[in-house]
């Protein structure tokens, strides 16, 4: 039996009058309270404001039911006190009725809530939003459903295979390898959204198969937009786009099966994080994308500047929601853009800002410390200043990653993979010899040579070639000569403080590593 359910069972016993249960999976609830009153030989009531007080599960058909007195709070909290038998009443939806506006409804409850304490009676409210009157506060007891846990979802994931197998036996099956990373996308959907988005897969592909997680995906893509808070980017890069940082993609590799079942019997915690610190243009936020992608896990850009909001508080409120949603849909990859950025004025947030930047930090930093579930979350920094010591320690990210300029092997990936992505044959390029005039130049800055000797080619009406792409380069002025002395202070915090994400054991302390 489900915990919460385990818990509601607990409480009943205890002859706690008043539960108010959270969720948006009305149907879900109902169903566990069902077996929490058969279990305990109750009766179990609903109440709507459109059907009135009914027997759970009672057809509403007649004019007469639809009209029933019941429908009005009152009178159906009235009708409480009036059956005798041991029950639980589902009140669905109720919070509108307690506000000030419905002052009376307020009161009435709270007699009955009084009065139920030496009966076998239940009231449960069952809405989507938290909102206990002050007049309730001492007397309800508030619980939030969680989303369905993978046994609920593997045995929804079972019903469908029963009864879509029945007519197309050859098309439900799946491997266990593929079963079990599509019950760890379904993670974080509501049954109902699960069921639905299964439903669509079988009606767009006839089987369940490889198209099911990118479904999913699609699915929780939904659930981001509808909040706003959040900026959901579609997993295109793959780890193979990347170009060099051979350790920090073994980092990668290694973690890929870690939100699954095995690993976490065998004793593996969800990883939790890691910091990028770098060069600009080195593949920081490629690598953001590229593993939300490598490991079939949707990818939220959590963008602080949307956080901040006007009114006195709202900022905190916006980290939180943010963060929720996040949660939500996990196990997710949540990407903090330029963190550093985010975070300049944290320590003179009390006279900039009445303290909105740092406590907004500071909402960020405990949940990192605190968060249970599985979102793994990546923050990209080129500058290290603005970085307090909070966010650097142990604990809160497993890992820091330094990501220098590329070494003369990794140039001649990064050449051969931007290349490729144009429709050129890298073996028809010289690729020494642009490594070897590429030296100081960041991964970005290849990218656009190639681009730009593309233009020039175009222009000229002809294919591109090795000089093209070399004149492209003598025409650039790289980043690394214009912002020489930042990048060595770079370098030189990050020697033995931080991991090289190309694993060659540490930095290089002139400009661009040596190959």
């Amino acid at each position: 039996m489900n915990a919460i359910w385990a818990e509601i069972e607990t409480l009943i016993r205890a002859r706690y009058s008043l539960l108010y249960l959270v969720t948006s999976e009305e149907a879900r609830a109902v169903e566990g309270l069902r077996e929490v009153a058969n279990r305990r030989r109750k009766k179990l009531y609903e109440w709507s404001v459109t059907t009135g007080l009914a027997p759970a599960g009672a057809s509403i058909q007649s004019a007469a039911q639809r009209q029933s007195p019941t429908r009005e709070p009152l009178a159906a909290l009235d009708q409480v006190i009036d059956l005798v038998e041991p029950a639980i009443f589902v009140f669905k939806d109720l919070h509108p009725f307690l506000t000030r506006a419905h002052a009376p409804v307020v009161r009435r409850l709270k007699e009955i809530t009084l009065q139920l304490k030496h009966s076998y009676k239940t009231v449960v409210v069952v809405s989507p939003v938290l909102e206990i009157p002050v007049e309730l506060e001492k007397e309800a007891m508030a619980l939030s459903l969680p989303l369905p846990d993978r046994e609920e979802l593997e045995e929804l994931l079972g019903r469908i295979e029963r009864e879509v197998g029945e007519m197309r036996p050859a098309e439900t099956r799946l491997g266990a390898e593929e079963r079990e990373r599509l019950l760890q996308a379904a993670r974080g959907l509501t049954l109902g959204e699960a069921e639905n988005v299964l439903a669509k897969v079988l009606v767009k592909h006839e089987e369940l198969g490889s198209g099911s997680i990118r479904e999913v995906l699609a699915e929780k893509q939904q659930i981001i937009r509808k909040n706003g808070l959040l900026e959901y980017c579609p997993p295109e890069e793959t780890l193979a786009e990347v170009g060099g940082l051979k350790a920090l993609k073994e980092w990668f590799r290694k973690r890929r099966a870690a939100f699954g079942r095995e690993a976490q019997a065998f004793g593996l915690p969800a990883p939790r994080g890691v910091l990028l610190l770098g060069v600009q243009g080195c593949g920081k936020s490629l690598c953001a994308k590229a593993v939300a992608s490598f490991w079939e896990l949707p990818l939220l850009r959590f963008d602080m500047g949307r956080m901040f909001g006007s009114l006195v508080g709202s900022s905190e409120e916006n980290v939180r929601r943010a963060i929720a949603v996040a949660e939500s849909v996990a196990p997710a990859v949540l990407w903090v853009d330029e963190i550093d950025k985010a975070l300049t004025g944290v320590q003179g947030s009390s006279w900039t800002d009445a303290g909105t930047t740092a406590r907004v930090f500071g909402t960020f930093l405990t949940w990192l410390s605190e968060k249970s579930a599985p979102v793994f979350v990546i923050c990209t920094a080129n500058d290290l200043s603005p970085l307090p010591p909070e966010l650097l320690r142990k604990g809160r990210l497993d890992e820091i990653f330094f990501v220098d300029l590329p070494s003369a092997q990794e140039r001649e990936e990064i050449f051969r993979i931007h290349l490729a992505r144009r429709g050129r044959d890298p073996g028809g390029y010289r690729i020494e010899d642009l490594a070897a005039a590429s030296i100081e130049y960041s991964g970005a800055e290849i990218e656009q040579a190639v681009i730009s000797a593309l233009y020039d080619a175009y222009d000229g009406g002809r294919e591109v070639t090795s000089e093209d792409v070399l004149e492209a380069m003598r025409q650039t002025v790289c980043l690394a000569r214009t912002m020489d002395e930042p990048i060595r202070r770079l370098r030189e915090w990050a020697r033995g403080r931080a991991r090289h994400a190309s694993g060659d054991g540490g930095c290089a302390v002139g400009p661009g590593r040596a190959s």
